[in-house]
């Protein structure tokens, strides 16, 4: 894998105040990256700053080996951006006809149709007759014209019902699949466990956490551990045994523990009539609100 965006201690202020710190970090060719945080963690300006749209006020970004605002750069990124403006009074398929003549190598209108879902009826639609679903279509095959190497997506799939979420994000792994780089950010969090590699945490724009999905979780969420017993226990018999959480419904007991294999050891050794054993790992929006409200609290 080769690095192809570099962003060393990257920061931007907006009359005085600061909207990203000091980021840091380098994503390699076909990473599929999610950028997450809160509202006003700073992820769309750093999206931004990644596309030469802001200039940072630190520090130094590199895509390529070039600046973001080359030509150059800028033939081989495609862009999804909140805000979904298109040309009125034309048709969907002359406006994409359009932006795919501005590049070199573009993708076919077949294979634009395939990787968006855009059907006949959709392509020969008037741009200002579209719905909101639609027009994020539209702005997704916008971003795929010219064939990126690179993908930058900022809330992508705000819009759109849930046919057309899952058509994105099967298109998104099989451009990923071909080695195309992409950037995200999203609040739907089941949507990053499905289609990134790599999590980027960033809260009050400071890079607070990078890996991925599953070794977040697995530094961040304690585990759950379930089981049913023959008789009803209090929660005071399970104290000490390394639980942070108990829970008891009638016969069936949920332990929150951050070492499974532990808890069950002791559990046995009590001789305790225990069946129905399950042990399962939290989710990544657990991880996610355990890392914001710490970092709040502190």
């Amino acid at each position: 894998m080769s690095t192809i965006i570099e962003c060393m201690g990257v920061g931007k202020s907006f009359s005085g105040k600061s909207a990203v710190g000091d980021l840091s970090f380098q994503i390699e060719k076909g990473e599929v990256v999610a950028l997450l945080g809160p509202n006003g963690a700073g992820k769309s300006t750093t999206i931004q700053m990644l596309l030469g749209l802001l200039e940072p006020s630190t520090g130094r970004i590199i895509i390529s080996g070039q600046n973001p605002k080359s030509k150059a750069v800028r033939e081989r990124i495609g862009v999804m951006l909140q805000e979904v403006r298109v040309l009125d009074t034309v048709t969907v398929k002359e406006i994409l006809q359009l932006v795919r003549g501005y590049y070199p190598r573009p993708l076919s209108m077949e294979q634009l149709t395939k990787l968006t879902g855009l059907d006949e009826t959709s392509l020969n639609m008037r741009t200002e007759k579209l719905s909101g679903g639609q027009k994020q279509r539209v702005s997704f095959a916008l971003a795929l014209a010219g064939n990126p190497d690179m993908l930058f997506l900022d809330e992508p799939t705000t819009g759109m019902d849930a046919t057309a979420r899952k058509i994105f994000w099967k298109s998104i792994r099989e451009l990923a699949e071909r080695g195309t780089t992409i950037v995200f950010t999203t609040h739907y969090l089941e949507e990053v466990e499905y289609a990134a590699t790599r999590v980027l945490m960033v809260n009050h724009g400071e890079l607070i956490e990078d890996g991925s999905p599953e070794m977040l979780k697995k530094k961040l969420v304690m585990q759950r551990v379930s089981f049913l017993t023959d008789e009803v226990y209090r929660p005071e018999t399970f104290q000490g045994l390394g639980a942070s959480d108990i829970r008891v419904d009638g016969k069936k007991v949920t332990i929150l523990t951050g070492d499974a294999d532990h808890l069950l050891k002791v559990l046995y050794a009590l001789d305790l009539e225990i069946s129905e054993v399950t042990v399962s790992r939290g989710t990544l929006k657990e991880a996610y609100s355990q890392l914001t409200d710490s970092q709040e609290a502190s």
